[in-house]
């Protein structure tokens, strides 16, 4: 009882510095010392380590032994022996742009005239109140995948970040484009495959073509039309400046996006990829990234036989850069991090697996988040203990250097039908 009293004491006192740190300048220096730092950089894991954040990013990380006897800092913050982790990086989701499931007019995720170009972020609402929910696990950014239309191209992702402020939160905007593949309810799989590699030789036909009519400088290249925004797309994939996003389960599906890779060069990134590990030799020598489900254990679909828990494990023991998703809905994404317990507890390495939430999200997608060194955005969490452990709180939470609120709905809603008042009861007599 009494260890309960002294972490609540102590949590307390944290979460107060917090409100005051919250209500000063932008611009206030923060230090957090005496803390087990995971820097998921080349700096590994830091004891007694002290880190500093000024102006939204962090400009130094402290080992024991470096740090110096004064701290250029307004804040101080004593971290006790607990862990620092960066924000963890949620994606696979519809996090902003669905509340409500089952209330249609609450869902901005697809349309049926959506394409290559649809860009989902012009709906994304920085004040659902799913957003301060994700943050209690410890997210603090997020990469949205809308689902789009009837077409084999489905839109594209966006990159936000979880601080809930208006005109701020969305950090980046149709940074990589999603196509839809595998089994249909009506048709061939072949047709999207078939689809997906015509689109890319037309296009890059129609490249080489402008390319050498503006290098001959020839009449036609003068009176040539600008190329449309579908086509503008398609010639950043071929250019590799955006990952082409590819939902596919089965191995032959996986094969042949590995040859389109090669033949074109993509930034090839495989969601779902129930068979990868039927494929992972493949995978990592043409070094695709794989974005996967941690708890997948049953098959959803024909084309996902090989779900297991322990598919991750196998995939980065061949050497596949794994990133780590949920379920696809915008609601429980902060379970996150129970997923990666999940995964460490069925043979992924720790390390691995926070990687897994954290920087190679952030590499992926070219994202100034996920790591722990200096020039880095100050995205960062201070645990009650283990992260992936279930009893675990997040204490406290940065997003560009800024203390965020750890409160919910879930949260005001407890506290109002549970604190005594001379209001009447909800749903009492």
């Amino acid at each position: 009882m009494k260890n309960t009293n002294l972490l609540n004491s102590l949590r307390l006192a944290i979460l107060g510095a917090l409100t005051i740190t919250a209500t000063a300048a932008q611009a206030e220096s923060i230090a957090i010392t005496n803390a087990t730092v995971y820097t998921v950089a080349k700096k590994g894991i830091l004891s007694q380590a002290t880190v500093l954040m000024d102006d939204g990013k962090i400009t130094a990380v402290y080992s024991s032994d470096e740090v110096p006897e004064s701290l250029n800092a307004e804040t101080i913050i004593d971290a006790k022996g607990r862990i620092l982790t960066p924000g963890f990086i949620a994606s696979k989701n519809l996090l902003g742009l669905v509340e409500v499931g089952a209330v249609s007019a609450t869902r901005d995720a697809s349309d049926k005239k959506a394409d290559l170009t649809f860009d989902a972020s012009l709906a994304f609402n920085p004040k659902s109140t799913l957003v301060a929910y994700a943050r209690k696990g410890g997210i603090t950014n997020n990469l949205v995948m809308p689902y789009g239309g009837e077409n084999t191209f489905t839109g594209q992702s966006f990159a936000v970040n979880l601080s809930g402020e208006l005109g701020e939160s969305v950090v980046a905007k149709q940074n990589a484009v999603i196509v839809s593949l595998g089994a249909s309810r009506k048709g061939s799989r072949a047709v999207a495959l078939q689809t997906l590699g015509n689109e890319l030789a037309d296009a890059k036909k129609a490249l080489t073509k402008a390319e050498k009519a503006k290098a001959k400088k020839t009449k036609d290249s003068k009176e040539a039309k600008q190329p449309s925004r579908a086509q503008q797309e398609m010639y950043a994939l071929l250019a590799g400046d955006k990952p082409l996003l590819a939902y596919a389960d089965r191995a032959t599906d996986i094969l042949a996006l590995l040859a389109l890779k090669q033949e074109y060069s993509l930034d090839l990134v495989l969601v779902g990829a129930s068979d990868a590990v039927l494929v992972s030799d493949e995978i990592a020598k043409a070094g695709v990234v794989v974005m996967t489900s941690g708890i997948d254990n049953l098959p959803s679909s024909f084309d996902s036989l090989h779900n297991s828990l322990n598919n991750i494990a196998k995939l980065t023991q061949a050497g596949v850069k794994v990133i780590m998703s949920n379920s696809g809905e915008s609601h429980n994404i902060n379970q996150l991090r129970f997923d990666a317990g999940v995964a460490v507890a069925n043979g992924l390495d720790k390390n691995a697996a926070l990687a897994s939430i954290t920087a190679n999200v952030a590499d992926t997608f070219k994202l100034n988040t996920g790591r722990i060194a200096v020039g880095k955005n100050a995205d960062l969490v201070l645990w009650s203990n283990d992260p992936f452990e279930i009893s675990t709180k997040v204490d406290a939470m940065w997003i560009g250097g800024q203390a965020m609120s750890l409160k919910s709905r879930q949260d005001a809603l407890r506290e109002r039908y549970t604190t005594q008042s001379n209001m009447p009861r909800a749903y009492t007599k």
